[in-house]
């Protein structure tokens, strides 16, 4: 490892990337399309499997160069777009961009030791998920005070910004792989084939992240109803409580190389399922709803950071590939639940979503339990 310098500035790349995805959430009664979370999270699981590959096939400093200012493009589309059949393709476009921390976190594990992986990879993420929470409070307060098209511009500048620091500041990486692009994706189907553990980890990410995306693509309906009745901006602050999982992000890392990511990634799940416990009970409350979102936050970090840490350590030579495996399965549990959340909601309320992220929460229980997969 170079320092922590550079671990820092790898986790504010991410979190400032990742934060494109999420930024509509607080926004949907703004927007107009309860489905916008499902068009970005489905265009990032198509980047995910198109270009991040690429990442053991070029120079990494590059890529991300090119991608970051790819992104700040589609941002601007989606400040631009005049109606909701272009918002959706811009959103698509937003998100099939928005890959650069899959890019950033194999780079992370390659140039740390195995004893410190963890570590590393922790902090790493824990950038990455304050970029999720803190897009939700950026955007509830600049969406509700300047409209929802100044959330983007502002987007596309900080890309451009994140284009620059990051051509200056990283350092090179040298491709770890000669294959061609074509063999470069066929080699995705035989790392799934020949690595149980990458499987596991796979999908039980996918379900982990579905059920986060079932509360936070629906928060913003609950908290407009009865007895509550908030707006974005209240939204948006919900993502300051969650920075608990941030915070907590390098913890768990170190926890996950002292005991075993296997471990916590049982941790993760059960705090997970106790969240929409918390969310069922008393979610008509602020504190319920607080409570709740320290414990899913916590939870699903857990369990993100754990599984990363594993997938990481089976073959180096292909850690962007096996980035691509588990993190476009990560994003189609995501696009999923975010569906799920929808629906849920609209076909029974509350306790529909409750519901629906429960039942993701005990499938994700049911794998971790049965399939035991070494690592």
């Amino acid at each position: 490892m170079r320092g922590r310098g550079l671990v820092w500035l790898m986790a504010a790349g991410c979190g400032v990337s990742v934060a494109n995805v999420y930024y509509n959430q607080p926004l949907l009664a703004q927007m107009g399309g309860a489905f916008l979370p499902v068009w970005t999270q489905v265009g990032v699981g198509i980047g995910m499997f198109l270009f991040v590959p690429l990442g053991d096939m070029f120079e990494r400093r590059g890529l991300i160069v090119k991608v970051s200012c790819a992104t700040a493009l589609a941002a601007a589309l989606t400040a631009l777009a005049p109606n909701l059949a272009l918002l959706s393709v811009a959103s698509l476009l937003l998100g099939l961009t928005s890959i650069v921390p899959h890019l950033i976190l194999p780079y992370a594990a390659q140039i740390s030791a195995p004893a410190e992986r963890g570590r590393v990879v922790g902090a790493v993420l824990g950038g990455l998920l304050i970029g999720i929470l803190a897009a939700r409070t950026v955007s509830g307060f600049v969406g509700s005070a300047l409209g929802w098209r100044s959330v983007y511009w502002m987007a596309a500048v900080l890309m451009l910004v994140l284009a620059v620091t990051l051509g200056a500041r990283l350092p090179i990486s040298e491709p770890s792989s000669k294959m061609t692009y074509r063999e470069l994706l066929r080699s995705l189907g035989t790392l799934v084939r020949e690595q149980p553990l990458l499987r596991e980890a796979s999908l039980i990410g996918g379900l982990l992240f579905g059920a986060f995306s079932v509360f936070w693509a629906t928060l913003v309906y609950r908290l407009s109803q009865p007895p509550l009745h908030f707006g974005a901006e209240v939204a948006g602050l919900f993502g300051l409580v969650g920075l608990a999982g941030a915070v907590a992000a390098t913890a768990v890392g170190r926890l996950a190389d002292r005991n075993g990511p296997r471990y916590t990634v049982g941790v993760g799940i059960w705090v997970t399922a106790m969240s929409f416990g918390v969310f069922w009970i008393a979610g008509t409350t602020i504190v319920g709803l607080v409570a709740g979102v320290v414990l899913l936050d916590l939870g699903v970090q857990a369990g993100h950071v754990s599984n990363q840490t594993r997938v990481y350590s089976l073959v180096p030579e292909a850690r962007s590939r096996l980035n691509t495996v588990y993190m476009v399965t990560y994003f189609a549990g995501g696009s999923m639940g975010s569906a799920l959340g929808a629906f849920g909601w609209r076909a029974a309320g509350w306790n529909g979503v409750c519901a629906s992220g429960l039942a993701l929460s005990v499938l994700a229980l049911a794998a971790h339990l049965i399939w035991k997969s070494d690592g």
